[in-house]
């Protein structure tokens, strides 16, 4: 009856989003109040709508209610609660009925959140983010809906893939989704804005918020997931350049371009054009990444689906809200006059560059992840349908070829622009608006600049025979860090120590927020280069009661037994750590099987450290009786998580300033002129 009850609801939710999508854009279109109002009401009606079929759904996967297709193909009734819960979204149907559930949240937010803008711009805003939830619930409806029942309900289901079984991955999805489904809010006010024809300082404001949050969502997100790769999976490593991860990765770097053009909008009315084409093109990619997480046309670990049939129906919406939205953009742009000139030494100009190097990175990743599926799609077949495929024509393939593209081209291709991105950050952030002066604003982070030289030429001289990565990365981390704190403190003015202290603490809780994001990027930067270039690595067989050395510690493997878990089995090895003849840890790394959906995980035992992990992995047993055994030394690993953290914390200290969340001033100017232009 719940489940039934549920279908029941996304059903009407589909008909209300309907409503939603045409009688607010009508009402906007002719100037109708009456029909304008009712975006608020419908907007919070088919988010009640989604979130009780959201419910009933995961009420299904509590109670192991088998039934129901999904719940057997993803669940079990031995799994923990934790993992029957996000096995709700562990899954191609339950996660796009997050997906929806999250869109049709934004457009409620709008209504709740949105009372200050102007009514014509909020009902067209609440009418795109309705047209959206059309979309994907068509979707959901007719290619994945996650209600289908069984006639014959199995006595138990076939479990979570277990590589989903895990803390990080139980949250990491709902953040991503928060944060790259947030991005169609940022569309939704670019839409309204191409409607209208107006974007002003109000517009630029009012933007920030909701791409903020959608940021902050996002970055944990990304961090969830690089914590969840690094110790889940047993190879060590944080970022894989995996096509899944890229597809939140490049929606992250034009946010974050975003974030900062709409600054530009909202202090000089300049760079119009380009935030309006930012925030199309930033839900334009989280798009693209739905389409090659959910259509299979790339391989990746944490891929949903490999249904072509979806992946086409995705392609569509994709051509249908990027198309368009870029259609209007083109018959509109022109019409979006920058007021405000600036020099080329200005703030103005360091938000530019910061632009273009973020979307220029953006552009690398997207080509290194799409260019294996064009060289596939060329290669594929002598004939696509009637047509003969011209890349066979004109020689260029012989046969059916794949490629792959890895980390060494995106590591190649993509450092270059963020290493410049930290070179200019911390100068830009102290040029003047308008008209700048290169000497006056270093004057202020000097210091940080011989600082950031020391470090780095301590770790050059320390370190012996390696790469010149690890001081580049030390140099580039301090500059970054110390030229945020310096960027702060010269926000106190001038005076004596202990007045400057008091104004600190009076100082707006964005400037407060910048700090900290900026200061968090440094640390991450710091934190990924030295831990690819001072890492240790040791493979060895080792048997049991054998000690060898590596780096500063010795380790010993003490002793290997069979555990059993919940609903696996477990190979568990007992390792110790010492250190100057003091044993320091013993640590459990775990070889597990899972009976019931036939698969092995590996489980890393991590001593972690504030300078450095020590990471240990059991492997397969030997032909001699030994044991596979893997020990790295990871330098800063912790740090690129911690950095993370500043991050999206100082993106929420900033969402919490006053003044960014009711956008005063040229708001409540804009929001009088725009009702009154309504009236008439």
């Amino acid at each position: 009856m719940i489940t039934e009850l549920g279908h029941f609801a996304l059903i009407l939710a589909f008909a209300v989003a309907v409503a939603q999508t045409l009688v607010p854009l009508v009402g906007a279109h002719k100037g109708w109040r009456g029909w304008m109002a009712f975006g608020d009401p419908a907007a919070k009606v088919q988010f009640g709508l989604v979130a009780l079929s959201f419910a009933a759904l995961t009420y299904a996967f509590v109670v192991s209610d088998f039934s129901v297709e999904l719940v057997y193909a993803n669940s079990h009734s031995d799994k923990p609660m934790i993992y029957k819960i996000s096995g709700v979204w562990g899954n191609h149907e339950g996660s796009m009925l997050l997906w929806l559930l999250i869109v049709v949240l934004f457009g409620a937010a709008v209504s709740w959140f949105g009372a200050n803008l102007p009514a014509s711009l909020r009902a067209r805003v609440i009418g795109v983010q309705g047209m959206i939830s059309v979309a994907f619930g068509a979707f959901i409806i007719f290619t994945s809906n996650p209600f289908w029942r069984m006639e014959v309900a199995p006595l138990d289901g076939r479990d979570l893939n277990p590589l989903l079984q895990d803390p990080g991955l139980a949250f990491h999805p709902p953040f991503l989704y928060l944060g790259y489904v947030g991005l169609s809010t940022a569309f939704s006010f670019a839409i309204a804005a191409l409607l209208e024809g107006r974007v002003d300082a109000a517009w630029g404001r009012w933007v920030r918020p909701w791409t903020l949050a959608a940021w902050v969502f996002l970055t944990v997100g990304i961090a969830l997931g690089s914590w969840w790769a690094y110790y889940e999976l047993g190879w060590g490593g944080f970022w894989f350049w995996d096509p899944v991860e890229n597809a939140s990765f490049i929606p992250w770097l034009l946010a974050t371009a975003l974030l900062h053009s709409a600054i530009v909008v909202e202090k000089r009315e300049a760079l119009k054009s380009w935030t309006i084409l930012l925030a199309i093109l930033a839900f334009g990619f989280s798009l693209l990444g739905t389409f090659i997480v959910r259509s299979g046309v790339l391989t990746s670990v944490h891929a949903f689906a490999t249904d072509p049939e979806r992946g086409v129906f995705i392609l569509l919406i994709l051509f249908f809200f990027l198309g368009g939205a870029l259609t209007l953009y083109a018959f509109r742009a022109g019409a979006l006059e920058a007021k405000g000139v600036f020099q080329t030494v200005s703030r103005e100009s360091a938000l530019v560059m910061n632009n273009i190097l973020l979307a220029v990175s953006a552009f690398v990743v997207t080509i290194g992840t799409i260019w294996p599926l064009f060289i596939e799609m060329a290669s594929q077949n002598a004939r696509w349908g009637a047509f003969q495929n011209p890349f066979y024509r004109w020689g260029w393939f012989d046969e059916p070829t794949a490629i792959s593209v890895g980390a060494p081209f995106f590591n190649a291709a993509f450092t270059p622009f963020f290493v410049g991105l930290a070179v200019i950050l911390p100068v830009g952030a102290m040029l003047a608006w308008k008209r700048g002066s290169l000497a006056r604003a270093f004057a202020p982070v000097w210091p940080a600049l011989v600082l950031a030289i020391a470090c780095g030429a301590l770790a050059w001289t320390i370190q012996t025979g390696q790469t010149i990565l690890g001081p580049v990365g030390v140099v580039l981390g301090v500059w970054v860090m110390a030229g945020a704190l310096l960027d702060l403190w010269t926000r106190t003015g001038r005076g004596a120590i202990g007045g400057r202290l008091g104004r600190l603490t009076r100082l707006p809780r964005a400037d407060w927020g910048k700090m900290l994001a900026h200061f968090g990027l440094g640390a991450t930067i710091f934190a990924i280069a030295g831990l690819l270039a001072w890492e240790q690595e040791d493979i060895r067989v080792a048997n049991v009661g054998d000690r060898w050395e590596v780096g500063v510690f010795e380790v010993e493997l003490r002793a290997v037994e069979e555990v059993r878990g919940p609903n696996y089995i477990a190979t568990q090895a007992q390792i110790a750590v010492w250190r100057n003849g003091r044993e320091l840890t013993l640590q459990r790394p775990e070889k597990r099987f899972y009976p019931v959906a036939g698969m092995p995980t590996t489980e890393a035992g991590i001593a972690n450290g504030f300078v450095r992990d020590l990471y240990l992995v059991i492997g397969d047993p030997q032909a001699n009786g030994g044991w596979a055994v893997r020990t790295y030394i990871k330098p800063y690993a912790n740090w690129i998580w911690g950095g993370s953290i500043l991050m999206a914390l100082g993106g929420l200290v900033s969402l919490s300033d006053r003044r960014l969340r009711f956008a005063a001033g040229a708001a409540k100017s804009s929001v009088r002129k725009a009702d009154g232009v309504a009236a008439e």
